[in-house]
């Protein structure tokens, strides 16, 4: 291996690591997880769903965890529901054609999204229009909306219920906390929802 693909790899994951002790000393952003998963929970154990939604990797982000609903995060149990509306690519074509990129997500939860449901908005940046406006609808139907965003979230904390905002500017950094935070909200579902 040469000096400098050493030096990235190591650097690299340093870097995630500083991200994630930044996030076990944020009192606040642990509470706000917190509460996320209880509202996971709440969601789920009534009968509603939860969505999910996000461009390029955290369209990714979105389709992994809702996989770990409708499949499993680590216990065998029934499956549970949750939609990404990332992965049906004629509504996507459609809705981007006819109304504009920026109301893919929003006509999604329009269609699908219910009182009592959760919508999850993912942006690393903090400002995908159509993330806001996915939230934003969701808002309007009284669903539950959660964000997930980087360091520079004030656009999401205005759009949502709770704003889990990661301390990085670092793109990679974030959606690895992203998923760190998918996984987490997944166990507090599956324990609260099955282990009893």
């Amino acid at each position: 291996m040469s000096a400098a693909a050493e030096n990235v790899i190591i650097d690299s994951i340093q870097q995630s690591i500083n991200v994630k002790q930044a996030l076990l000393q944020d009192k606040h952003l642990l509470g706000q997880i917190a509460e996320v998963g209880k509202e996971f929970v709440t969601a789920l154990g009534s009968g509603h769903k939860i969505l999910l939604f996000g461009n390029g990797g955290s369209a990714a982000d979105s389709q992994h965890i809702a996989a770990e609903f409708v499949g499993r995060f680590q216990m065998e149990r029934t499956p549970l529901p949750a939609l990404a509306h990332t992965v049906n690519t004629s509504a996507l074509t459609g809705i981007g054609n006819d109304y504009g990129y920026e109301n893919l997500f929003a006509r999604q939860v329009q269609a699908l999204g219910t009182p009592g449901d959760v919508a999850v908005g993912i942006s690393t940046s903090g400002k995908s229009p159509n993330v806001l406006k996915g939230l934003a609808a969701a808002k309007a139907k009284g669903l539950v909306t959660v964000a997930l965003c980087g360091k520079f979230g004030d656009m999401m904390k205005e759009a949502s219920q709770y704003c889990l905002c990661v301390p990085s500017s670092e793109t990679p950094r974030i959606q690895e906390s992203h998923i760190l935070i998918g996984h987490i909200v997944s166990k507090i579902a599956e324990m609260e929802l099955f282990a009893k």
